[in-house]
Order: C-alpha cells, then sequence, then structure tokens
C-alpha cells in the first residue's frame, strides 16, 4: 500500500465517512517529490469526523496534526515522518484565522504550522512556482513570523526559517518554555538540500 491508500483507509473506516479520495497533483501525476498528499473527504456529519479524525490517523504515527488556520474550507493537516504532508480537505467553508498571538498556550501550534508551511513551499519551490512561493511567504510572515517580533518580509524560505528560529527562541525564553525539536528533525534538512546549505 501507498501513504495515500494507507492514509484513505484510515479516514474512510469513520462510519460518518461516505468517501475520501486522491486529488490535487497525486491524483494528476504532476507531483515532485515533496509535494503533500491531498484527499477530499466526503461526510454526512462533518461534527461526528471532527471530533474523531485526529484519532483515526493514529495507525500512520503522525509527527504533529492540526486543522489548517488559513484555509478556505476545514482542512486537517499531518506530517508523517520522511517528512510526508497529508492534507483532508472537507467541503465545508471555513473563515481564516487572524495572525498569531505568541503566548504559553501556543506557541507549540505555531510551531507546527510554521513547519508544516515551510515543507508546503519547499515542495512549490521545486515545482518551480517562484510567484506562488513569493506571495506566500507575505502571507507566513503577516500571519507568523510579524507576530513575533519580525520586522523585514523574508524574500526567501531560508530567510524566513533564520527569522523564525531566532524568534522562537526568543520566545522560549522571554515564556520559560521548550518547544519539541521531532518537526524540526525532520524538515530542515530538506530545507538545507534546496537552499545548497552543508
Amino acid at each position: 500500500m501507498t501513504i495515500g491508500d494507507e492514509a484513505i483507509a484510515a479516514v474512510k473506516r469513520h462510519p460518518a465517512v461516505q468517501d475520501v479520495r486522491l486529488v490535487g497533483s497525486r491524483a494528476t501525476g504532476t507531483a515532485t517529490a515533496l509535494s503533500d498528499w491531498d484527499f477530499a473527504v466526503e461526510t454526512d456529519d462533518f461534527e461526528e469526523v471532527v471530533r474523531d479524525i485526529a484519532s483515526l490517523l493514529d495507525p500512520l504515527d503522525p509527527l504533529v496534526q492540526q486543522w489548517d488556520p488559513l484555509s478556505d474550507t476545514w482542512c486537517w493537516m499531518a506530517i508523517l515522518r520522511g517528512p510526508v504532508k497529508l492534507d483532508f480537505i472537507f467541503a465545508n467553508p471555513h473563515q481564516s484565522d487572524p495572525p498569531w498571538r505568541p503566548g504559553t498556550d501556543n506557541l507549540i501550534a505555531i510551531d507546527s504550522h510554521f513547519w508544516d508551511w515551510v515543507l508546503w513551499l519547499a515542495a512549490k519551490q521545486t515545482a518551480l512556482k517562484t510567484d506562488l512561493v513569493r506571495s506566500e511567504l507575505d502571507k507566513l510572515w503577516w500571519h507568523i513570523l510579524s507576530p513575533m517580533g519580525v520586522e523585514s518580509r523574508p524574500l526567501t524560505i531560508e530567510d524566513a526559517l533564520v527569522s523564525y528560529l531566532t524568534a522562537r527562541d526568543r520566545f522560549e525564553r522571554t515564556l520559560n518554555l521548550s518547544v519539541p525539536r521531532t518537526l524540526e528533525h525532520e524538515i530542515r534538512p530538506i530545507l538545507a538540500r534546496l537552499s545548497g546549505s552543508p
């Protein structure tokens, strides 16, 4: 079974899920090695699936799972070791959340969102979608980096990474907490290869 097959089987076992199908570049055969796996999920009881979706993916042993704060429809994001990014997309409309306001209660969630976002950006850069990467870096600055005190908009993914790590370290010291580094250890080697760093 492929990752896609396993992900479909995991979510489809929920009694309120009517169908799960692969969509996006993985479905059309245009994916790169870094492309995420997108799945359209049909359900007759969205609230029921919302309650259970995290546990549905337990067999895949995800490193992190969370709702996409910025998607137009509800989208459950997960990252597996590899790293492999999975997005489960529902038809239900979703209003974008405001920029993060970093604090003790959400710094780990911000960290998860950042690494998910830059992994997705790495895939788009590999696919040579330069304009999209540029516009998304502006959004990344507005929603994550600026609220963390980063004054300059990043011009590259590497710029965003350096700014984020500096800001996160500062917040860890200020808030006297430590963010797990599991996601960072999975994704930073990908970004290093992309930028040509040793």
